[in-house]
């Protein structure tokens, strides 16, 4: 059977109070010792009461000291609390503040790399220009007769400046996007059009990968509202990705379809490594590789999706991922079709 618990009272807010009415020299250590005694058999006999109780009982307390004791407890108890709670206040406000510091360095620390990263692109704009007009004026033999060995090599570092000129173009694309400054030229665009440029353009590299590149557009697909040069840009970054991570005798697939009346489709397929699901969010960060080590097998900046994402983030869009290990990844996005269009 439980036993019933002593009525609610003051004293039961009150720790330790044995020990304070000691200090208030009101009872005796013997006096606490006989009326925890008595305070135990009580509640054996089915009794329980509180040892104020048990001092009064006894004669060791009277009810006013009781209350007087137990007041000035309950004072003491709050007035710490409310210190507490005080210093608690002080240091979430100087942690508070020491937060906002550092998010204010990191924002200074991020304009400086988008400032540094667009000055830097910019100044390497001007030597390769005349390297990439010397160049063209050598091939062409403006400048004199070739070799077919010097013809080859000029070929060679003409690809290279054209790989080069590329990257300062991603540089000088994300420093505009971390300043939030890329701007978008929107007009209704043929996405199918864009779509099948962008798998013609990949079409050779697949081939000698030995790697199945395929477009499936629907045939109902309508203009779409956006950016052709920036949309053309990510989805040939994602073509150049699935590429790139997919094995010889794999594919990469370009689907555009139209859902509903309002939105098409766009996503590129391929079968190659995939991603783990614990670091999906990882390549989207601008200048991160999942293998960082100094061997890593795959080429590249690391700039690629971070900027895809940014572009298509700025269509008022998002970009899905969906990625097993070892059975490849898909990432798709939708636009918005244009009203009325068919």
């Amino acid at each position: 059977m439980t036993q019933p618990l002593p009525r609610l009272s003051p004293e039961m807010l009150v720790p330790r109070l044995g020990e304070y009415l000691i200090q208030k020299r009101l009872i005796t250590p013997e006096n606490l010792q006989t009326a925890l005694a008595h305070q135990l058999k009580e509640t054996e006999k089915g009794n329980p009461i509180l040892l104020g109780q048990a001092l009064i009982d006894l004669g060791f307390l009277s009810r006013t000291d009781l209350d007087q004791a137990v007041t000035e407890q309950i004072l003491q108890l709050r007035a710490a609390l409310q210190a507490a709670n005080r210093s608690l206040e002080r240091r979430v406000q100087e942690r508070t503040a020491e937060l906002q510091k550092a998010l204010e360095r990191v924002s200074e620390l991020s304009q400086l790399k988008a400032n540094f990263i667009a000055n830097i692109s910019h100044e390497l704009r001007s030597p390769l220009t005349h390297i990439k007009g010397y160049t063209e004026l050598l091939i062409s033999e403006s400048l004199g007769p070739l070799t077919d060995e010097q013809r080859h090599a000029l070929r060679v570092s003409q690809q290279a400046t054209a790989k080069l000129e590329g990257l300062i173009e991603d540089l000088i694309m994300v420093s505009l996007a971390s300043r939030g400054e890329l701007s978008l030229k929107l007009e209704d665009m043929d996405i199918h059009r864009i779509a099948s440029l962008a798998v013609k353009t990949f079409m050779e590299r697949a081939q000698a990968r030995g790697i199945t590149l395929r477009a499936e557009i629907g045939e109902d697909v309508p203009l779409v509202q956006g950016d052709p040069q920036k949309i053309g840009w990510a989805l040939s970054q994602l073509i150049d990705n699935g590429i790139k991570f997919t094995s010889k005798g794999g594919s990469v697939t370009v689907s555009v379809q139209r859902e509903g009346e309002n939105l098409v489709i766009v996503s590129v397929s391929d079968t190659g490594i995939g991603i783990p699901p614990n670091r999906l969010e990882e390549i989207f960060e601008p200048f991160h590789q999942l293998d960082g080590s100094s061997t890593r097998r795959y080429g590249g900046t690391g700039l690629g999706l971070s900027l895809v994402r940014q572009i298509i983030e700025a269509h008022g869009s998002m970009i899905e991922v969906q990625s097993a290990e070892g059975r490849g990844s898909t990432f798709k996005f939708p636009l918005l079709a244009v009203p009325g269009a068919k």
